[in-house]
């Protein structure tokens, strides 16, 4: 499907900075018109070949720039039962990209310019959302220690207790991506969003955008949401221990029950940078603005630094011996 202005027939695609939908074109807002026209083999818009991935739900066309959102992929056993829209811009990315790494020396020069940061694409990943019931029991034995001076004697006291907590907590939608393309590291990193924006799913704020249909399936996935729930019930118990000095678990219980999977798409803008032969992946989050990504570093800035400091050490030298020479 592509959204076509329906004042001059241009891509309408969804603008975060406005909030709305909005036509480059003639700069018209909210003017959409859904074609469901095309399939995943040819632009609906003027008819080109498309060559997509088998996971691929939105795309751009090469030859008109039209921006495709494909109905057979978002529709169905595909069909997203959430989306949490674009907020920040590829403007603003771009900014948040200089903000985080232009103070870095041995940047190379050509990694923020704008040829190389044209490549700069949003994305919506595909996740799924888990949501737990969760059952904590635990048994331990704590102590307390503390100890006074009479005279020159020194006294402790350790007093020994039995801990026992049984703790339930719900846990809404832990999430773990399902894009095989993506590292499962670095989108752990995109969290946290604000998941209370979520909304539900339309194919509108995908205009404009990438997409890919989740790669892998919530059941494959469930043991990383259980990860995290497993680590955040540790948290948290650990937190109702705080008033003794040591405690020593004796026995420890988590049950998990898996309420729902929401399938989700959450936004994501990519840079990929290309340095001797290497491809750098960054990664903004697409509502908050966090950054992910390690940088090269350019061998020629660091050879050129250090034969600076080199040269100043040499020139300060020579001066020094000069005035030694002349006292």
């Amino acid at each position: 499907m592509i959204f076509k202005c329906r004042n001059c027939g241009g891509n309408t695609v969804y603008e975060p900075g406005r909030r709305k939908m909005y036509c480059p074109h003639c700069e018209s807002l909210d003017s959409e018109d859904i074609v469901r026209e095309g399939s995943v083999c040819v632009c609906g818009n003027c008819g080109a070949p498309l060559t997509l991935n088998q996971y691929t739900s939105a795309s751009k066309c090469g030859h008109c720039g039209s921006y495709i959102v494909f109905q057979e992929r978002v529709e169905g056993a595909y069909e997203p039962n959430l989306i949490l829209p674009f907020k920040i811009s590829k403007d603003v990315a771009v900014e948040l990209l200089h903000k985080e790494f232009n103070k870095k020396t041995f940047l190379p020069s050509s990694f923020l310019s704008e040829k190389s940061l044209e490549g700069l694409e949003g994305i919506y990943v595909p996740f799924w959302l888990y949501d737990y019931q969760t059952e904590y029991d635990f048994v331990g034995e704590g102590t307390r220690v503390r100890s006074w001076r009479s005279g020159d004697t020194e006294y402790i006291e350790t007093s020994y207790y039995e801990v026992i907590r049984k703790m339930e907590a719900d846990f809404d939608k832990v999430p773990a991506d399902a894009s095989l393309a993506m590292n499962d590291g670095e989108m752990d990193l995109m969290e946290p969003y604000a998941y209370q924006e979520l909304e539900g799913f339309d194919a509108k704020y995908m205009s404009g955008f990438f997409g890919e249909v989740y790669n892998q399936s919530a059941q494959e996935l469930e043991e990383r949401a259980k990860v995290k729930v497993k680590n955040a019930s540790e948290a948290l118990m650990q937190q109702s221990l705080n008033g003794y000095d040591s405690v020593k678990p004796r026995a420890k219980n988590i049950n998990m029950n898996r309420k729902r999977a929401h399938y989700a798409l959450m936004p994501v803008w990519m840079y990929l940078y290309q340095y001797r032969g290497k491809t750098w992946r960054f990664h903004v989050n697409g509502q908050t603005g966090k950054v992910v990504g390690a940088t090269p570093v350019s061998k020629e800035k660091v050879f050129a630094y250090g034969f600076s400091v080199l040269a100043c050490i040499s020139v300060i030298s020579s001066l020094a011996i000069a005035i030694l020479e002349v006292l």
